[in-house]
């Protein structure tokens, strides 16, 4: 992939990529990550801070990763949907979560008003992606091994091209303080920003207001 896609050509093409490497996506992170990313799931879900029995939606669910450290066991069904337009009531959630997803989004401020919406009253949301370490050795490591080890391995195993899309994505996230802006926008209070993994991922949390 030359370059990352424009908005509107956005959706069809993340969705073709992922396609070609679901099979083996969840095996790639475990690599890539040293198992690091099944922490920063159980990160995501413990932010949540919901009892048991709780209704969460996982939105951009993909290969179901999340979804599995959700549910602990408990089938949950799949629905294909539109994020800026969830076929959900209003209300209908104790919880949403998203992982690693936000940056495919042909938009942001859009998919955080919907997750607003489906929410109850005092639900929670926490949104997990990656991030890039503040320090500036641990910001070179994080660099050669995201922007060159990672394709190169992604495409030994997998896909090259949506292994070189993956780093460059992150293009798209905006600064944590902007990312904290458009989530307490969309009706969100008690907005939170931490790092994980040394700043290699990122986990925002909010509740709706």
């Amino acid at each position: 992939m030359s370059a990352l896609p424009a908005a509107p050509d956005k959706p069809r093409v993340v969705q073709a990529m992922f396609d070609r490497i679901a099979p083996r996506y969840d095996l790639l992170n475990r690599i890539l990550t040293f198992r690091m990313d099944v922490g920063w799931r159980k990160a995501a879900v413990a932010a949540l801070d919901l009892p048991a029995g709780a209704r969460v939606l996982d939105l951009a669910c993909g290969t179901g990763d999340l979804c599995r450290t959700l549910a602990a066991g408990v089938d949950a069904p799949l629905v294909r949907a539109d994020a800026f337009d969830l076929p959900f009531e209003t209300g209908a959630f104790d919880g949403v979560t998203c992982g690693f997803a936000l940056r495919n989004f042909a938009a942001l401020p859009p998919v955080f008003d919907e997750c607003a919406r489906v929410l109850r009253p005092g639900g929670r949301v926490a949104f997990l992606d990656v991030g890039e370490p503040n320090g500036p050795f641990a910001r070179a490591v994080h660099g050669a091994w995201f922007r060159h080890v990672v394709p190169f391995v992604g495409g030994l195993l997998s896909d090259r091209d949506a292994y070189a899309y993956l780093p460059a994505s992150t293009a798209y996230l905006p600064s944590a303080t902007a990312l904290l802006g458009l989530v307490t926008s969309a009706g969100l209070v008690s907005v939170e920003h931490r790092t994980l993994g040394l700043g290699a991922a990122q986990l925002v949390t909010g509740t709706r207001a």
